[in-house]
């Protein structure tokens, strides 16, 4: 009678176990479905609304109307910045494929394709600092252009003068210049390496010229170390 009752309960436990796990396949089912493109787009949307939301945030626009249409419109040329930069690499991918082993055929349409994207980014670019220009100040548009590209137009220009405390008003006039210029180079890329890269081109110009003013950049950088933790060290000392 034991054997019985312990095989009963054997039995038991695991009809159980098979009507908990049957239970649970359409949740798990349900959990590792992938997102329909439906859903992926509008997760999409709602990140760049977002993105564009905190760029509107710090320009200080008081009228809800305003800042609304602000937001749509950087919102959206997150999107078709997006879809051009997919676009392209798409083609591109195609052209290779096509090509086979015939690589100068490859790289020769991947040069057209690139000249064609980059007609179209500029036309877009026009455009969109356009509409902004209808809707903000001047130090507005470049609050949203900061906003796009991290702001490392004021961080990097800030840090040259730190650096360089005897720069001419023609230097830095040139560096901000060769900076802004970078900017709207990096608005349009498609990834943050790429704005960073289109940054770390005119820095390396920037860097050349200021060389060729006399300037020892390795020299100055070192010593604006220095001062940088010779002043953390002031501050501590007097919290104490």
């Amino acid at each position: 009678m034991m054997n019985l009752n312990v095989n009963w309960k054997l039995k038991g436990c695991s009809l159980l176990l098979g009507v908990m796990l049957f239970s649970a396949a359409p949740a798990m089912a349900q959990k590792e479905a992938k997102p329909t493109k439906q859903e992926q787009e509008a997760a999409y949307i709602r990140v760049t609304n977002e993105r564009a939301d905190k760029i509107v945030a710090n320009l200080g626009v008081k009228n809800k109307a305003k800042a609304l249409r602000v937001r749509n419109l950087i919102a959206q040329q997150y999107r078709d910045l997006s879809y051009l930069h997919e676009f392209r690499d798409a083609r591109v991918k195609a052209a290779k494929e096509g090509a086979g082993v015939n690589k100068k055929a490859a790289e020769e349409r991947k040069t057209e394709i690139e000249a064609f994207t980059n007609q179209e980014l500029e036309k877009l670019h026009k455009k969109y600092v356009a509409n902004l220009q209808a809707e903000l100040t001047p130090k507005q548009v470049d609050g949203v252009k900061d906003g796009m590209t991290y702001g490392v137009v004021p961080i990097t220009y800030k840090g040259y003068q730190d650096m360089l405390p005897n720069l001419t008003e023609e230097q830095k006039k040139q560096i901000w210049d060769w900076l802004v210029e970078a900017r709207e180079h990096a608005m349009d890329a498609g990834s943050s390496h790429e704005k960073h890269g289109w940054f770390g081109k005119y820095k390396g110009r920037i860097n050349n010229y200021l060389s060729a003013a006399g300037y020892d950049l390795k020299k100055a950088g070192d010593e604006w170390q220095e001062r940088i933790k010779a002043e953390a060290a002031a501050k501590e000392a007097a919290k104490k």
